[in-house]
């Protein structure tokens, strides 16, 4: 599955500072543009699969229904 999230970047002396805009947490840097983007985006992958798994943890044993949601920005 493929998910889009706007990847800031920032240049910050010698590093490049990321962050996701819309996932709290998902932050990184880099020495080059690029190494930061590759690196925020394993940020943000694994930010993902660890909000999975603890909230299956909060679910435990109970139903429980996964849906995709759509939310519209101006």
């Amino acid at each position: 599955m493929e998910r889009s999230f706007t990847g800031v970047f920032v240049k910050d002396g010698k590093w490049w500072v990321a962050y996701a805009e819309e996932l709290p947490g998902a932050n990184t840097q880099g020495r080059t543009l690029e190494e930061a983007r590759e690196n925020l985006k394993d940020a943000v992958s694994l930010l993902l699969e660890v909000n999975r798994e603890l909230a299956q943890k909060e679910i435990g044993d109970r139903k429980f229904r996964r849906e995709e949601l759509v939310v519209k920005t101006v």
